[in-house]
């Protein structure tokens, strides 16, 4: 009876994932066109799970291990029952190889179980609650099929009623993995994540590579959508990186913003996009809503607004843009360029920025700067240093990127201490003094890529017009726009944070530095320097040849918390019911440090707007600075005119 049952039941199961398949690659393509290799994706993408997703899956032993035991049980049991059962191929191999399968199988599913018994607030429930009940259901049941086949057991064992059980067992079974895989429910991540792996909007993130960058708007079409205001304005790609999300909730743990209970969940946003694609609302979700804001009211499908349907316009306005959430994410989705793509509808088209957001807009394009300070105030910090302006000298080794701070009284500290370095590392350098406007990185993270190429075009121009060998700024915002982001626009420069550079300084022995006299120091990763560029080493080098041991927070390298100052947050002034910075600080004080080692001046302003007492806030800079060691002056010998004066007074 199971020789005619399975196969019916398993190409059935396999019949309609198909025909699912089918109408979700349709609902994908209702996205714009996407520019992807398509077979060399799908070529590259057996690599790209077993090495870079699952290089971010091992950060969590239990899980990396029960995901290898139950995904590839599941593959390959699912592979050798239709070869075994679906074709009737009764090779004794087979099946001891089938049972071996399922056994594996069994083992992980059993670890998936005993996770969900109580699982994490982070873990979506729901549908996910009967996966493992599924995945033991479809292992155990094939393994007893199985067994006659290996030969350990008579063909005809058990009779009709077992059977008939079994036939139970693996129609349950094969409509969880097969039917489920392509028409939706928990192992729809399965079908969507391969593709999404094959075929992701930033190949580049694989095989080691790293790719931050925003994609810029082509302002030049007419007929290009200005952001994103419909899911059908999403990219097909992009769609399909929705679809693939597992709901495992790491973005969700690891959101500042979601923490300090603004109206934002990582998590949730993206299954509102996955509600858009498909049409419906989001009373099913089973997972944290947002702080604040009720499960069922929220609706749409792929030809109707996104603001105000699926999500609310704070919602995109609490991201801080700090990548946590894409850092964390084992499906390697692109949550900040969804968030990103929708503010640029609502900046460009409806000239909705909340709060202060217009007037910093304005700013920028009437004085080319945020605060709309005078542009000719731009290099009063460094009136008695006689800094190289490039309008003079025309080219040097370093150009001194001065950032925005420039206005600001306090990074002004830093940028006056970073000068004492270069002068004491004897650096060739040279500022671009007036000429130098806003980077635009405010610009495009509030959506308004129209003034952010405006900044970005002129920028290039100027830098065009000088000679020297790397950029060099204080601000990893800066920096990182620099780096990544105006090379689409045509302007492609080495560009090193200052943390690096005085790393490479220390190494090269051109700077004599005694040891830190003060407290005991932690350090504080700015995401737009870590995260963003993974560069987590150079500012701890520089610490450590200042003699400083650093206290690490729990939270720090790649798992920084954000401080809430990047993606324009302190403009649009979402509230919640605490302050990111103050979450920050609590991680400080826990470490019990007496002062706080930064490299951004916007870290620098966000901690120390902390209520005292807290520690005190340094940027490297100013900790190199203060230990710079003034070599002696070599002896001058005296000439025969001086020694007769000295043998006169002696």
């Amino acid at each position: 009876m199971l020789d005619t049952l399975l196969p019916i039941l398993l190409f059935a199961a396999l019949g309609l994932a198909v025909l699912g398949a089918v109408r979700r690659i349709n609902m994908w393509r209702r996205g714009r066109p996407a520019q992807v290799d398509l077979l060399g994706g799908l070529l590259a993408m057996p690599k790209r799970y077993m090495v870079d997703l699952h290089h971010v899956v091992a950060r969590d032993r239990y899980i990396a291990n029960t995901h290898v035991a139950t995904a590839g049980g599941a593959v390959l049991a699912a592979v050798l029952a239709i070869l075994v059962h679906g074709f009737g191929l009764h090779n004794r191999i087979l099946g001891y190889a089938l049972l071996f399968a399922c056994a594996l199988m069994f083992a992980g599913a059993c670890f998936v179980y005993a996770r969900r018994r109580t699982p994490p607030a982070r873990l979506s429930k729901g549908p996910w609650m009967r996966l493992p009940k599924s995945l033991l259901m479809f292992s155990a049941s094939f393994f007893i099929a199985t067994l006659p086949v290996a030969g350990i057991l008579p063909p005809d064992f058990g009779g009709w009623v077992l059977a008939l059980i079994l036939g139970i067992g693996v129609a349950w079974g094969v409509s969880e993995l097969f039917f489920g895989m392509t028409w939706g429910g928990p192992m729809k991540h399965a079908f969507a994540g391969a593709l999404h792996l094959a075929w992701h909007r930033r190949a580049e993130r694989f095989g080691g590579g790293r790719s931050t960058g925003l994609k810029p708007l082509n302002l030049d079409d007419p007929q290009a959508p200005l952001g994103v205001e419909k899911p059908k304005d999403f990219t097909w790609n992009q769609l399909l990186g929705f679809d693939a999300c597992v709901q495992c909730g790491k973005c969700e743990a690891a959101c500042p913003a979601f923490a300090a209970g603004q109206p934002l969940n990582p998590k949730k946003l993206i299954q509102d996009m996955v509600v858009g694609l498909a049409g419906g609302t989001d009373a099913t979700f089973a997972g944290s809503p947002y702080p604040g804001k009720a499960i069922g009211e929220h609706g749409g499908n792929p030809h109707q607004p996104i603001v105000n349907g699926l999500v609310d316009a704070d919602t995109l306005w609490s991201c801080t843009t700090c990548r946590a959430c894409v850092e964390e994410c084992p499906m390697m989705i692109e949550h900040v360029d969804a968030i990103v793509d929708m503010r640029r509808h609502l900046t460009l088209e409806k000239g909705a920025t909340p709060n202060k957001g217009a007037e910093v807009l304005d700013n920028l394009i009437a004085t080319d700067n945020p605060g709309g300070f005078n542009p000719g105030g731009r290099m009063n910090w460094a009136a008695d240093l006689n800094l190289d302006l490039f309008s003079d000298k025309k080219h040097a080794e370093v150009l001194f990127w001065v950032g925005d701070g420039a206005f600001d009284m306090r990074n002004q500290r830093t940028l006056r201490a970073f000068v004492k370095v270069l002068k004491a590392a004897r650096v060739d350098f040279a500022v671009l003094g007036l000429e130098e406007r806003d980077s635009g990185d405010v610009a495009r993270r509030l959506g308004d890529e129209a003034t952010f190429q405006l900044l970005a075009n002129r920028n290039i121009r100027t830098l065009g017009k000088y000679s020297f060998k790397r950029i060099v700024t204080c601000d990893p915002h800066s920096f990182h726009v620099l780096k990544n982001e105006y090379g689409a626009l045509g302007g492609h420069y080495e560009v090193l944070h200052h943390s690096t550079f005085m790393a490479e300084l220390v190494n090269a022995g051109q700077l004599a530095l005694g040891q830190h006299k003060g407290g005991s120091v932690t350090y504080h990763d700015p995401c737009y320097l870590g995260r963003y560029n993974g560069e987590y080493q150079a500012p701890r080098d520089v610490l450590k040849a200042l003699g400083i041991e650093v206290k690490e927070m729990q939270r720090s390298g790649f798992r920084s918390r954000c401080c809430g100052g990047g993606g324009g947050a302190p403009i649009t002034d979402i509230p919640g019911k605490q302050r990111i910075p103050d979450m920050r600080m609590d991680d400080i004080r826990e470490t019990q440090a007496q002062l706080v080692a930064v490299g951004c001046p916007q870290c620098t302003a966000m901690l120390e707007g902390v209520v005292e007492p807290r520690p005190l806030i340094k940027d490297i800079a100013e900790l190199v600075a203060d230990a710079l060691v003034e070599e002696p002056a070599a002896p001058v010998k005296p000439t025969p005119a001086k020694r007769e004066i000295a043998a006169e007074v002696n």
